[in-house]
């Protein structure tokens, strides 16, 4: 992967592990070989590839990543599948995608769903250029993005008005939890990953304040911990969501809940 960033750095169009496996004779320049190895410098202190690279493969597409976003995982594609099953293909549907990161459940939706209208908001404006740019990439028109935390620039409104589905990957990552990775904890925004009460400050907020932006028979999708699931189903009761349903990643834990308001 780093031999190739370095190789595409002067290679139209970019090339690709069959051409190296084609090439093997390929020898790299005194230039290429320094910039091979300041690559190597920086995986080696932890820096993730995706940060290196500069970006990161998620869904069907390439995304443009940096310091300033999370890096998506592949269980957060589950998340998209799930939201997926509740969206028609047919009729237009109102999506809002809170936390949108690099733009990666927003992107995968509006790219599967092309008659809907997906809102993604972020917190950080230079979180939000990445995501544009993802998507200006991807040559969506469905999709329009605002800087917001969680709903405090998002205008209340009639039911005509509100949301078919709301979906976020919040940080839902305690302070202390002894799991979290160092690399992941050194190099990854602390805003995304970080929340306080054990992880679910942001889950609980966005679920309270969801019932006034979702319309009547609109459903909630989130991704939490694998521990969480419990407490979330017990703040979506609280709040009069039904239709809970939790379901397992790829490792059969708990990764993401939703329901119908």
């Amino acid at each position: 992967m780093l031999f190739l960033q370095v190789l595409n750095k002067t290679a139209n169009p970019p090339l690709t592990k069959t051409w190296l496996l084609t090439w093997p004779e390929k020898t790299l320049t005194e230039k290429q070989i320094q910039q091979y190895n300041h690559y190597l410098d920086l995986r080696m202190s932890g820096m993730p590839i995706a940060y290196i690279t500069g970006t990161k493969d998620f869904w069907t597409f390439s995304l443009e990543v940096n310091s300033h976003t999370l890096i998506p995982r592949p269980e957060t594609e589950l998340l998209v599948e799930s939201a997926l099953e509740k969206i028609s293909t047919t009729e237009e549907t109102h999506i809002l995608d809170l936390g949108t990161g690099s733009g990666a459940i927003a992107l995968a939706i509006a790219s599967e769903r092309p008659q809907s209208q997906v809102l993604a908001t972020d917190i950080s404006h230079k979180v939000l250029e990445i995501a544009e740019k993802n998507a200006s990439n991807l040559k969506l028109k469905n999709i329009n993005f605002l800087q917001s935390h969680w709903f405090d620039t998002i205008i209340k409104k009639s039911d005509i008005g509100k949301f078919d589905i709301i979906i976020s990957n919040p940080p839902y990552i305690a302070e202390n939890d002894p799991l979290l990775e160092e690399n992941v904890r050194k190099f990854e925004p602390t805003q995304a990953l970080i929340s306080n009460y054990q992880g679910l400050n942001d889950i609980r907020q966005i679920i309270k304040s969801s019932v006034h932006y979702l319309k009547p028979g609109g459903w909630l999708f989130f991704e939490h911990g694998h521990t969480q699931a419990n407490e979330v189903q017990t703040l979506l009761k609280t709040h009069s969501f039904n239709k809970i349903t939790t379901i397992n990643d790829l490792n059969h834990h708990p990764r993401v809940t939703f329901a119908q308001l």
